[in-house]
């Protein structure tokens, strides 16, 4: 029997799709089947259904393990659209950690984009309140507790009014737009196993619309999802 390589990709995940290839709810919710046809790979961590950007999927079971194992401190870098203007106190509180659901988060970087950085719009958009203002917010983490982002900036008074992760170690959604996957190239691979090699420098990471160490894609090598949900079946 043939054994077929390991398959990586990159999945920029839209807004209300779960991270799975079933709705075990029964609800018709859209899910990870509706926009990849490869069989055998499963997401290294999750996003929520509300949050959007980079979802890595992988055949490797070791390598979904490293991703995911919080002791390998791999960081995933998010954009936070939040309501309400940060103070100083309140970044430096996320920096050095906040406590949620009884536990104290790790210390994280995490500071203000200089306005909206470039993404596509949201489908359905976020609901704005004419006399509150809103910020983004660029926070790096190295753990994924359950809604992490969301309950950290709570903490702070900010609440998240949307969420896009951007970045998972040095690769990032830059060139892929919503419902649009591609494979990892032999190099970002290769970056990605290297073991303390993943953080990003805080000192030089661009504040709006871009991370280091980010790749453009060949859209030769790049798939768009179906437009009929359900077309695809998960082998």
């Amino acid at each position: 029997m043939d054994i077929q390589p390991h398959r990586h990709l990159l999945f920029y995940k839209p807004y209300g799709v779960l991270t799975q290839f079933t709705d075990e709810s029964g609800t018709g919710r859209p899910t990870l089947k509706d926009y990849i046809d490869v069989p055998g790979v499963f997401a290294a961590g999750r996003l929520d259904a509300d949050s959007e950007g980079l979802l890595l999927l992988t055949s490797d079971g070791a390598l979904q393990h490293r991703l995911t194992d919080p002791r390998f401190e791999h960081p995933r870098t998010y954009w936070a659209q939040v309501e309400g203007t940060p103070t100083a106190e309140a970044v430096s509180s996320l920096c050095q950690g906040v406590e949620i659901q009884g536990r104290k988060t790790r210390p994280a970087q995490v500071r203000m984009l200089e306005g909206e950085p470039s993404l596509p719009p949201r489908d359905p958009p976020i609901r704005f309140r004419r006399l509150i203002p809103t910020a983004w917010l660029e926070l790096i983490l190295t753990e994924g507790r359950n809604r992490q982002v969301r309950r950290m900036t709570a903490a702070a008074g900010l609440p998240t009014l949307r969420l896009v992760r951007v970045g998972i170690g040095k690769l990032t959604i830059e060139g892929l737009t919503p419902g649009v996957w591609r494979d990892l190239t032999a190099d970002e691979l290769r970056a990605l196993a290297k073991p303390g090699r993943n953080t990003p420098n805080a000192r030089t990471t661009p504040l709006i619309d871009s991370v280091p160490g980010r790749r453009l894609v060949d859209p030769a090598i790049s798939k768009r999802g179906p437009s009929t949900p359900g077309r695809f079946r998960r082998g």
